[in-house]
């Protein structure tokens, strides 16, 4: 196994890891600073993939940006404390477990395949991952898709100051 191979599957366990912390803990903050994680951790998978500009984008705008938008918005929320709920076993928890069950066999029988050629990076992973070709993709293929997302979080954070403002007139 050579070195990126290691640190790809190093970035992967943590990246895993960090998004079952963000999913599992029940103060927003907890959550938030697991996402954090999450993030630094996606970023590294993409310097192990020779996606720079990705690595940096996620830093930048995912890790900073976004971070401090959902910050913002847990402190605007002024969420207090939350009422116990009493733990039965109903079908959702169910089929939770089936599911967990499920994405374990698959990772078990991922880790006992064998390695074929197809793993290797592409020759042109350096200039699919570069600025240029980014660009381009991104505003020629998928325009729609990155204005639609744009508008969906203008809508979002529009929809949490207006639930937070309404709290605060109450």
């Amino acid at each position: 196994m050579s070195l990126v191979s290691g640190a790809f599957f190093v970035f992967a366990l943590c990246a895993v890891a960090s998004a079952i912390v963000m999913v599992t803990r029940k103060s927003p903050v907890a959550a938030a600073v697991g996402l954090i994680t999450h993030f630094f951790c996606l970023s590294g998978l993409y310097l192990t993939l020779q996606a720079q500009l990705l690595a940096a984008l996620q830093i930048l705008v995912y890790a900073g940006a976004i971070m401090v938008l959902v910050t913002f918005v847990i402190m605007l929320l002024n969420l207090g404390e939350e009422e116990k709920l009493a733990q039965k076993l109903n079908v959702r928890n169910i089929v939770g477990i089936v599911i967990a069950g499920l994405l374990g066999v698959q990772i078990i029988a991922f880790l006992m395949m064998q390695r074929s050629e197809l793993t290797q990076l592409s020759p042109n992973a350096e200039v699919i991952g570069s600025v240029n070709e980014l660009g381009r993709v991104l505003f020629t293929d998928y325009l729609f898709p990155f204005e639609a997302v744009s508008l969906l979080l203008l809508a979002a954070v529009v929809g949490a100051v207006v639930l937070a403002k309404r709290n605060l007139e109450a």
